[in-house]
């Protein structure tokens, strides 16, 4: 079996392979780091990353013990919604007793813990600086990777199949057209967002300290602005600013805390105001929704499968991406348990398993993404707007009722389907609409307040 790719996505899907084939060949163009170290192939790795619990419960069936090695290396499990000041377009939520929770670390560190169990597996080998050119086969059936190492030399690795987890930057819908398979439909919905972020000291310590997420209002008049708090590991703060065209952050030191401040609330820009920076801003614009319709093509070759961002990215701000790798992967190991590595019709069935997590992101980012001036080629139509217009109703219900907040979070974190906000007593609470007063300021305790405005010192 060839995996092309050894990010995330590409190491979960080794994984999803091992329990059943002896070898497993991870292709990889760059050189993987031995540690929690950057990787060439990963710039939005520098911002604020959480993995919801669906994806995590995912990751930890896929690699068991994977979530023991983040808790372990510095990792937050933040519960939810106690572990969380959220502010909704419909207003604060408030911090209920625990349904869920999130895994909060750098990007670096949830990537290593998973690769490091993986490479371990003696299925498992990895060819790195080693770039994937082609496929081979036919329109029928895939029957490997055309590869060129490091030193030039250009080679054919054969696979009974091939799994695409090549990232943004997959060439799979051009080596399957180059293959006689029909184009697949693309869909691009691209609000212009740009991400800037840097790393604080905690002025906390190694306190607990909740995740605080301000939330933009895509019917708003403006550009959506949104910044988050992320406690991380070693005593860190990772706070991740975004702006929409018309009001991006930028990657000046000095204007990071003013635009942290210009959100919705300026409650991020002053937990950080005197907290002490530990990096400089950075930068990242590569943020547009962008799915293939890969389950939806007419004649789908045996031995090959994408998932990952090489089927479908979404706006990183609803923190979707590894949770639908992960469940991607799961989907792939559970076809491939059920019928077999050789199975006719595995490829077709696998793709059309990824694309159930796929279309649940796409409807949370593109569909409301959507809503930005010139975010779509084509506007959000009657029933985009009939849903929207329910989904708001659901989220300021949420702000004042325990169970809509449940349903809301439960979808969000991709742990439940979409169905879970259309249950009868889901929709019944709508219609009521909240049930206690909104809340006026975020919800921070003041045990909380006490440590933001108490800076520690470096040591």
């Amino acid at each position: 079996m060839v995996v092309v790719g050894g990010g995330l996505a590409g190491m979960l899907s080794a994984a999803a392979l091992s329990e059943h084939c002896d070898e497993i060949t991870v292709i990889e163009q760059d050189t993987l780091p031995a540690g929690p170290r950057p990787r060439k192939g990963l710039p939005q790795a520098r911002h604020g990353h959480m993995l919801w619990c669906g994806g995590a419960e995912a990751m930890e069936r896929l690699v068991p013990g994977v979530t023991e090695d983040w808790l372990a290396r510095g990792a937050h499990r933040v519960p939810l919604t106690s572990g969380m000041v959220g502010l909704s377009p419909q207003g604060w939520y408030r911090r209920w007793r625990d349904s869920h929770y999130l895994i909060s670390c750098g990007r670096d560190l949830l990537d290593w813990a998973v690769r490091e169990r993986v490479t371990a597996r003696p299925s498992v080998s990895v060819l790195q600086r080693t770039r994937a050119l082609s496929l081979s086969g036919g329109p029928d059936r895939i029957t490997g990777v055309r590869v060129r190492t490091e030193d030039g030399l250009e080679r054919l690795v054969e696979a009974d199949l091939v799994v695409d987890a090549g990232g943004r930057s997959s060439r799979a819908q051009q080596w399957l057209t180059d293959l006689g398979v029909p184009l697949a439909k693309e869909e691009v919905v691209d609000a212009g967002t740009v991400y800037a972020s840097r790393l604080f000291r905690s002025p906390a310590g190694h306190e607990p300290f909740p995740v605080v997420s301000l939330q933009a209002d895509v019917h708003a008049p403006v550009p959506g602005r949104t910044a988050v708090l992320l406690p991380i590991e070693d005593g860190q703060w990772l706070i991740t600013l975004s702006g929409t065209r018309g009001g991006r952050p930028t990657s000046d030191n000095e204007a990071f805390i003013p635009f942290a401040r210009g959100a919705r609330h300026p409650v991020v820009g002053e937990l950080i105001a005197e907290a002490e920076p530990l990096s400089e801003v950075s930068t990242y614009a590569n943020t547009a929704n962008r799915r293939r319709y890969f389950e939806n093509v007419s004649r789908w070759p045996e031995g090959f499968v994408a998932l990952g961002d090489a089927v479908a990215v979404s706006n990183p701000v609803y923190g979707h991406g590894m949770s639908v790798a992960a469940q991607s992967a799961l989907a792939l190991r559970e076809q491939v348990a059920a019928r077999g590595l050789t199975a006719r019709g595995l490829a077709r069935r696998t793709q059309r398993a990824v694309a159930r997590p796929v279309g649940m992101a796409w409807i949370l980012s593109a569909g409301q993404d959507a809503f930005y001036p010139g975010a779509a080629a084509r506007g959000p139509g009657p029933a985009d707007r009939a849903l929207s217009r329910y989904v708001g109703r659901l989220m300021r219900t949420a702000t004042g009722n325990y169970m809509v907040a449940t349903a809301l979070t439960e979808v969000m974190t991709l742990s439940g389907p979409a169905t879970a906000l259309v249950r009868p007593r889901v929709l019944l609470a709508a219609l009521a609409g909240p049930g206690r007063p909104q809340l006026t300021e975020p919800p921070l305790t003041e045990r909380e307040l006490a440590l933001a405005q108490s800076p520690q010192k470096t040591p």
